[in-house]
């Protein structure tokens, strides 16, 4: 990796991990803060929660083709701007009216895309999924740093004050964009809409399964933190400064467990089985949960069902990514994680919203009870999605583009080679093999003998 690409890659993921602390910092402490707020229903507090993912939903891929059309890193900081209006919106409002407005500001902000395209022009095609790796990580970190350091600042500041911090971390990420990050000599410019495109990604079975799948986890996510705050509030008599010593120990054995699973799943290849063990360590934890409370068990032990939810739910974070790019079709890896990423926001809003009025129709046992369902119902719909595969894709890199075409036909015509997509503005041939017939490094040979040919 060349010192600009580390620059990039290491400056764009503290961007990232400012704005993502920003959106999480206050979700361990916004139910319990929010229902003392004029107008606060059980329904509007799961929306104070979720509502983010709807904007962030929408206005995601309009982020990305402004980027296209007016330059990476202006977009990206007007996008942190609206996300500091939004934080300022939250941290004085006085009404949930007010809050709801104010996240909804936040997810307005949609630059996630917008980041991740800076990070492709920065970077060569073979640094590419190292640079996206470490963006990656920072979200991983992000989230556990909130969980863990949100009830411990709101003890110090309040959650206005931990909305200020979401303000001060945007601006400073907005600093770090126009000082720090490399400016590209050139935008990576999308291949353009596609209708067929679309379709296609969106009613291919295995992807539908995982799209279904993020949906689901970021539901039950975000579900769960309507009604967990209460249950350490009124349950274990923990105040709301006092819930970092659930979540930090929790955080911690879950990471730990899941991690040596993660590893192994990558290492072998057996991500769809690692993603259907994932989902069932999700509905045990929140099954054992739900009943905790209507049996009232000891508090250890849903503690430990709230731990294995997190094994499961970091087990399928780590897994989801890594199948969506295994399973999709060559030349349509970007519209196959728009859609996913789309879905995973909608997940986040849709929980959120259901989860609060489940909160006031039914109560915090009837919540998780529902998120139990819910996953063992996702579970059976996985077991017999179409998740393994035979193939694998790449990319290989034709530095003219006027011999992409005869590159492309001298790799459709070797044997185990299934689609081979040429994407002109992007100069990349995206090929889909069979391993057991040809190995990568073979695809890469006949591409360099092909261009030498031209």
């Amino acid at each position: 990796m060349l010192p600009s690409e580390r620059r990039a890659a290491l400056s764009l993921a503290l961007v990232y991990m400012f704005r993502m602390v920003g959106l999480f910092v206050v979700l361990p402490v916004l139910a319990l803060y929010a229902d003392g707020l004029r107008g606060a229903t059980p329904l509007l507090l799961g929306l104070a929660v979720g509502t983010y993912g709807l904007t962030q939903a929408a206005l995601q891929i309009p982020f990305g083709i402004m980027s296209d059309r007016w330059g990476r890193k202006p977009v990206i900081v007007a996008g942190l701007l609206v996300f500091a209006v939004g934080s300022a919106v939250a941290a004085t409002a006085d009404s949930i009216y007010g809050v709801i407005a104010g996240r909804a500001l936040q997810g307005a902000g949609a630059v996630a895309s917008a980041i991740m395209a800076l990070a492709a022009d920065l970077s060569r095609d073979s640094q590419r999924t190292k640079v996206m790796a470490i963006i990656g990580a920072s979200i991983g970190l992000a989230f556990m740093l909130s969980l863990m350091l949100g009830p411990v600042i709101s003890a110090w500041v309040g959650v206005s004050g931990l909305f200020w911090l979401s303000l001060v971390l945007s601006l400073m990420g907005a600093a770090l964009v126009w000082r720090a990050v490399p400016t590209p000599n050139s935008l990576s410019q999308s291949a353009g809409f596609s209708v067929n495109e679309l379709k296609r990604v969106l009613l291919e079975p295995s992807l539908l399964a995982l799209n279904l799948s993020i949906f689901c986890l970021h539901g039950s996510l975000m579900a769960l933190f309507v009604v967990v705050p209460f249950y350490l509030r009124d349950q274990l008599g923990l105040m709301s400064e006092q819930h970092w010593w659930v979540y930090l120990p929790v955080m911690l054995v879950s990471l730990l467990v899941a991690l040596p699973l993660i590893m192994r799943s990558g290492r072998s290849g057996a991500q769809a089985k690692a993603l259907r063990i994932g989902v069932l360590v999700v509905g045990c934890g929140a099954a054992v949960m739900a009943a905790g409370q209507w049996l009232s068990v000891w508090a250890g032990l849903w503690l430990a069902a709230f731990a294995l939810y997190f094994v499961g739910f970091n087990v399928l974070e780590a897994s989801l990514p890594s199948l969506v790019s295994r399973l999709v079709p060559a030349g349509h890896k970007g519209a196959a994680l728009g859609a996913y990423s789309t879905s995973q926001f909608l997940g986040t809003f849709v929980g959120g919203a259901v989860g609060g009025w489940a909160l006031g129709a039914l109560g915090v046992a009837w919540v998780i009870a529902g998120i139990a369902v819910m996953v063992a119902i996702w579970a059976v719909l996985l077991w017999r999605a179409p998740l393994e595969t035979p193939w694998d894709s790449l990319a290989v890199f034709v530095a003219s583009k006027d011999a992409g075409a005869a590159v492309a036909a001298e790799i459709q015509a070797l044997e185990g080679v299934g689609e081979v997509h040429w994407v002109a503005v992007e100069s990349l041939l995206y090929v889909r093999f069979l391993p057991s017939d040809i190995s990568a490094e073979t695809i890469y040979r006949k591409a360099k003998e092909a261009q030498a040919h031209e």
